[in-house]
C-alpha cells in the first residue's frame, strides 16, 4: 500500500499544516515533560536502535544500491552508508544525550532590583524544529533525540536518497517514544520525497515551526536561506583550513592535516585548505606533501608547493574557495600568520580553521582574530563536531551570528524567557 503523500489522490499541502498542527500540540507537552520521563524515552530509543539493527541496515541497502544506480559519487555513498558500528553509534549518541543537564527551566541568571522584584532569566525550549536533510540518514536520530532532550517537538525531511533508511529509523524511535508515554508526534517524518513538502515547511506550516536546520549540500542549504519564513540555523560551506606555522612540531603537523584531510573527506569539518609559512618551506611542506600524497589524497598547489613534489598538480583561483569533500586538498605557501588570517577571511566559509604551532603568541593571535565557528589549536578540524564537544550529537553546525553557533545541541535548541516574582509591585 502507498504511503498517503504518494497516492496521488492526496494533497501534500493539507497532510503537511496536519503535521504541523500535530507537531504543535507535542510540544506544549514536551516543554512540560520531566528530565526523568525525556531520559527513558530516550533510553528506550536508543534500546529500539539497537533491536532493529538488521531492519535499518537492510533498508539501507536499498537506499545505497539506488543511489549507486544514480551514479553518485563515493563522498555522498560515505554519508549514506550504515552498518551495524554506526547504527550503534547512533544508540550510544541517544543515551549520551541521556546523560547531559536538561536544559529546560535551567536559570542563566538571576537578580534582584531596587524594589524588590526577582527577575530570572529561564531556558525554555523553540518549541517545533524543521529538519530538512538529505544523505545522511543518522540524522534522524541524532536530530530526534536532541530536540526531545531540549523539550522540541521535530518535523524531519529526508532526502529520497536516504529515505527508507530515515523512515524506518523514525518509526522504530516513534514506536519507542509513544511507549514511554509522551506523544507520538514529538518526532514525525514527512512520509513523501515530494519536493512541495519542502517549500510548505520553508513557509512555517502557519506558524507551527519556529527553526528550520538544513543538513546536505549547498543548493539546498542556498534554497533554505533564501525562502525561509521562519529562522534558520546554517553553514553554507565547510571550506576549512589548517595553518602550519613555521614552528610547528612536524610530527604533529603531518597527523593533524594527514587526519583533518584524509579520516572522512566527505564531512564538512574536512580539511580542504592547507596554508604553510614561509618560513616553513624548507622543514615542514614537503614531508607534509608526501604524507597527504601517500594517504591517497590529489594536491592541487601553488608555485611554492609544486617546487616541492613532481605529483602536485598545479591550484587554479578556484580551488582556494573549494569544498572538495573528497580526497583532494589545495596548498598554499604564505607569507605570515597576517597572510594566512587574511586568506581564510577572504576564502573561507567561517566554519573550522585550525593552527598547528608551539608558538602560543601565534596561536593566540589565531584564535582571536579567525572570524569562525570554531577555531582550533594543535588539533584536527575532525573535531567539528557536537559528540566530540561533549553534546552527545549535534542538530548541525551554524556559522551565523545570532542565537546558534558552532554545533547545535540541546542548549542551543531552547530561548529563555523572563521570569519576574513580586511582592505586590506597582509602576509609579
Amino acid at each position: 500500500m502507498p504511503l498517503p503523500a504518494q497516492d496521488p489522490t492526496v494533497s501534500i499541502e493539507p497532510m503537511m499544516l496536519y503535521m504541523g498542527r500535530l507537531a504543535r500540540e507535542a510540544s506544549t507537552e514536551l516543554a512540560v515533560a520531566s528530565t526523568d520521563a525525556k531520559n527513558a524515552a530516550l533510553g528506550r530509543m536508543a534500546a529500539r536502535l539497537d533491536a532493529e539493527s538488521e531492519k535499518i541496515i537492510d533498508a539501507n541497502h536499498q537506499d545505497l544500491e539506488a543511489a549507486e544506480k544514480k551514479g553518485r559519487d563515493s563522498a555522498f555513498l560515505d554519508r549514506l552508508r550504515l552498518d551495524p558500528l554506526r547504527v550503534a553509534a547512533m544508540a550510544k549518541g541517544l543515551h549520551e544525550v541521556a546523560a547531559l543537564p536538561d536544559p529546560v527551566g535551567a536559570t542563566m541568571a538571576s537578580w534582584t532590583r531596587p524594589n524588590g522584584l526577582e527577575i530570572s532569566r529561564v531556558r525554555v525550549p523553540l518549541g517545533v524544529i524543521g529538519m530538512i536533510y538529505e544523505s545522511r540518514p543518522n540524522v534522524t536520530a541524532d536530530a530526534s533525540g536532541l530536540c526531545l532532550k531540549s523539550g522540541n517537538a521535530v518535523i524531519l525531511r529526508s532526502g529520497s536518497d536516504s529515505f527508507l533508511t530515515s523512515l524506518v529509523i523514525a518509526n522504530v524511535l516513534t514506536e519507542a517514544i509513544t511507549a514511554s508515554g509522551l506523544p507520538a508526534a514529538s518526532i514525525q517524518m514527512v512520509p513523501s520525497v515530494d519536493r512541495s513538502a519542502v517549500g510548505f515547511m520553508l513557509g512555517g506550516l502557519d506558524g507551527a515551526i519556529d527553526v528550520i536546520v538544513p543538513r546536505g549540500g549547498r543548493s539546498l542549504v542556498e534554497r533554505v536561506q533564501e525562502e525561509a519564513r521562519v529562522p534558520v540555523f546554517a553553514h553554507l560551506e565547510g571550506v576549512c583550513h589548517v595553518y602550519v606555522d613555521e614552528n610547528a612540531d612536524l610530527d604533529m603537523a603531518k597527523e593533524i592535516v594527514v587526519n583533518a584531510k584524509m579520516r572522512r573527506t566527505g564531512i564538512c569539518g574536512a580539511a580542504e585548505t592547507l596554508l604553510v609559512s614561509h618560513a616553513a618551506v624548507s622543514t615542514h611542506l614537503t614531508p607534509i606533501v608526501d604524507a597527504l600524497i601517500e594517504a591517497g589524497c590529489e594536491v592541487r598547489g601553488d608555485p611554492d608547493t609544486q617546487r616541492t613534489d613532481s605529483r602536485v598538480k598545479p591550484a587554479t583561483d578556484e580551488d582556494w574557495g573549494a569544498e572538495y569533500l573528497a580526497p583532494i586538498i589545495a596548498v598554499k605557501v604564505v607569507d605570515s600568520l597576517d597572510d594566512a588570517i587574511a586568506h581564510i577571511a577572504e576564502y573561507g566559509s567561517h566554519h573550522t580553521d585550525a593552527i598547528v604551532t608551539n608558538d602560543q603568541d601565534a596561536a593566540s593571535t589565531f584564535l582571536s582574530r579567525v572570524d569562525s565557528a570554531i577555531v582550533l589549536h594543535n588539533a584536527s578540524t575532525q573535531f567539528a563536531d557536537g559528540g566530540e564537544f561533549g553534546m552527545g550529537a549535534e542538530i548541525g553546525i551554524a556559522t551565523g551570528r545570532f542565537h546558534a553557533r558552532g554545533p547545535v545541541g540541546v542548549e542551543q535548541l531552547t530561548t529563555f524567557k523572563y521570569v519576574v516574582r513580586g511582592q505586590g509591585q506597582t509602576r509609579s
